[in-house]
């Protein structure tokens, strides 16, 4: 166990993280804004000598396994309430830290990251709501590969647990493809998807808390509209719907957020929590999957909202009053991976960007906001930063993102 630093604030002033990358960093940057000190809990908080992205800013930092009870204990005696930053942390760890022994406020709870943790569980709970999704086979048996019609080709196999950017999944045309990616993935159980007419991909955004009423409280930002490479978030614009051409999408918006509320209600969720759809040609829509934490494409909210995602989470778990945000800006933004360190493709020697002449690109009009995240090794499809491009339209910030992305390469 170690500590940064001595944490000098009360315990009803002390908020607790799980995890220790850079949304755990945001997160933590934003809790200290409203006053609180923030303690990281993750078994690489610090790792041969240096800090992880959300320890560098935390206040104080437990460097501990998650199955380590006396280092939880340790959490929970010091903090007030407790969140996540990853959807891949120890569900077991956030059922320890609401035991009442523990007197923590946790959030999420256990049983809704359970839910999000696996994919065989996150399809049932979206059929139970009454949301379409796309037609799936849970494959966990050889009967189950053979059972698969000819005509739910092509498909995505995707592992049920640990799968994320794109990870733990792979496409497959016919069965013997299908037998190959199992075996590929150890057998273990998996979701195996019918491949959709994809149009385009949205996100949307919301926060949940019980207040001191006992009533459930819940806000959510305008839909993210997301664009993926090979699995990975590069951009998300979200437009300000005062002074933007969007509003033919309003309809679309209506019913991807109602979906998105049906499914964070009957979860009895608490927190921050990203749903995810696929848009289809013809215009329809499924639910791909949800995040039990803030997201990637919820970055633009840092710049283009009266209220941050971050900053959501802060109030969600220290029981502050949940305000439903104003867009005031449409927002680009750009997500910053370690390619854009390197010169080529080839290239073995890292160089920082030309951070200046980007930023010079900002005026009177638009926004130009860098965030970058402490990773102090860039590498290849790293997540290393982004930067969130505001203006009145979204026209305007996809002029200047353009000049961004070709001055990154």
């Amino acid at each position: 166990m170690s500590k940064a630093k001595t944490l000098g604030a009360s315990r009803a002033k002390t908020l607790g993280v799980l995890g220790n990358g850079q949304l755990g960093r945001m997160f933590s940057q934003a809790a200290q804004a409203m006053g609180f000190q923030v303690i990281v809990f993750d078994p690489e908080a610090q790792k041969e000598g240096a800090l992880s992205p959300a320890a560098q800013v935390s206040d104080s930092f437990i460097n501990a396994d998650f199955s380590d009870t006396t280092a939880l204990q340790s959490l929970a005696n010091q903090c007030a309430a407790v969140t996540t930053e990853f959807e891949n942390v120890s569900a077991d760890a956030l059922a320890f830290l609401a035991k009442p022994s523990c007197t923590t406020f946790v959030a999420p709870k256990s049983d809704a990251v359970r839910i999000a943790q696996n994919r065989v569980l996150e399809k049932k709970h979206f059929e139970a709501c009454g949301v379409p999704i796309a037609p799936y086979v849970v494959i966990d048996s050889q009967q189950q590969l053979g059972s698969v019609p000819e005509d739910f080709y092509p498909a995505i196999l995707k592992t049920a647990r640990m799968g994320y950017d794109g990870k733990g999944q792979v496409t497959v045309k016919s069965a013997t493809e299908l037998r190959a990616a199992w075996n590929g993935f150890s057998k273990v159980t998996c979701v195996l998807e019918q491949r959709v007419a994809l149009a385009s991909e949205c996100s949307v955004l919301l926060a949940r808390q019980i207040g001191a009423d006992g009533k459930a409280h819940m806000i959510h930002w305008p839909v993210q509209r997301n664009v993926h490479v090979d699995g990975i978030l590069a951009t998300t614009e979200v437009a300000c719907h005062e002074n933007s051409a969007q509003a033919s999408q309003a309809m679309l918006d209506v019913a991807l957020t109602s979906a998105a509320q049906k499914i964070a209600t009957d979860l009895d969720y608490v927190g921050v929590l990203c749903v995810e759809f696929f848009i289809l040609e013809g215009g329809s829509w499924v639910v791909n999957e949800i995040a039990p934490r803030p997201h990637n494409s919820g970055h633009a909210t840092m710049n283009g909202s009266s209220l941050s995602q971050f900053e959501a989470q802060v109030r969600v778990i220290a029981g502050l009053p949940l305000t439903q945000p104003r867009q005031h800006s449409s927002c680009v933004m750009l997500n910053l991976l370690g390619n854009v360190w390197f010169d080529d493709a080839n290239g073995t020697s890292p160089r920082e960007p030309d951070w200046a002449r980007v930023l010079a690109l900002g005026n009177a009009d638009v926004g130009v906001h860098l965030h970058l995240y402490g990773k102090s090794e860039p590498r290849r499809a790293r997540k290393m930063g982004h930067i969130n491009i505001t203006a009145q339209t979204l026209e305007q910030a996809w002029q200047t993102a353009t000049s961004i992305q070709q001055l990154l390469r």
